[in-house]
């Protein structure tokens, strides 16, 4: 499997069936990413291919083959990101921190003025079990007010590992 993980090439190998997310976390060491249910139900294993929030356990390392891939620890690394994370401390969207995450990765892609709307639609497969929402809608709000929007928009598309 070749890939760009947070904005470094990367050759793994691994067995091509083997989740995304067991690659990331046993072969990469990107333990972020957090495994909730294994099913795809909860969001907890959210992270960007190509700029899309998927669900890192339902997909196989080959389908991740030559993609840009982005993880909670690839989201520092742009401003933007770190506006998400501080907003989610902040005003008390983090709690137990299994959902974090990938609740902050499924809001990278959203746009500064996001309507409430577009912001549950972004978060609607990521469950939480131990707030209510509100917490973490305003969160994000705040995050996306306080981001660099086109410094993000260039580490979420990346460039495909394959290219020349």
């Amino acid at each position: 499997m070749l890939a760009i993980i947070n904005g470094k090439r990367r050759k793994l190998d691994v067995h091509p069936m083997k989740r995304l997310l067991d690659v990331l976390r046993e072969d990469c060491g990107l333990t972020g990413t957090k495994e909730g249910c294994g099913e795809g139900e909860c969001g907890a294993c959210t992270v960007l291919i190509d700029g899309v929030a998927v669900d890192s356990c339902l997909v196989p390392a080959a389908q991740a083959d030559g993609c840009a891939i982005v993880t909670i620890e690839g989201v520092a690394r742009a401003r933007s990101g770190r506006a998400l994370q501080d907003a989610f401390v902040r005003l008390g969207g983090a709690q137990c921190g299994i959902c974090t995450p990938g609740m902050i990765v499924a809001a990278l892609p959203l746009k500064e003025g996001a309507s409430l709307d577009d912001i549950k639609t972004a978060l609607a497969g990521n469950l939480c079990r131990c707030t209510g929402y509100l917490s973490i809608f305003r969160s994000v709000q705040a995050g996306l007010k306080n981001s660099d929007r086109a410094g993000l928009k260039t580490r979420l598309k990346g460039k495909r590992a394959n290219a020349r």
